[in-house]
């Protein structure tokens, strides 16, 4: 999972998690390029004039639209949940600051748990 937090939720949020996506996953980084399948919902920050063009100016990316309103068919919001029930719960913040950092630690914390696990998996297959 790759995140970009912000303070606000506008189309320019969501173009710097595309510009993220890019330095990980975008033409040239990778020696063995991997497919990369955005799952969005038609929330207006994803449909805007801005991210439309955008997205357009990312042929390597493939994006699959959700329903507006559809949040059971939207595997972010079982992470978000995750995220907050088992990592961020029972915990107060000082600052947007200090929150973020714990964010984006304990996504690391929940990458590092699904690589381990598929890891453990493949070896058990093996």
């Amino acid at each position: 999972m790759t995140v970009h937090t912000s303070r606000t939720k506008r189309s320019t949020d969501f173009i710097a998690l595309l510009e993220k996506i890019d330095v990980l996953y975008g033409p040239g980084t990778r020696v063995n390029p991997v497919p990369v399948v955005l799952v969005l919902d038609n929330g207006p920050i994803h449909t805007s004039r801005v991210s439309q063009v955008a997205l357009a100016s990312r042929p390597w990316l493939t994006v699959e639209w959700l329903p507006k309103y559809a949040p059971e068919l939207n595997a972010i919001e079982r992470d978000w949940l995750w995220l907050k029930r088992d990592w961020l719960a029972n915990q107060l913040f000082g600052s947007f600051e200090q929150l973020e950092r714990r964010i984006h630690w304990s996504v690391a914390q929940m990458n590092a748990t699904r690589l381990a696990k598929t890891l453990l998996k493949l070896n058990e297959a093996a």
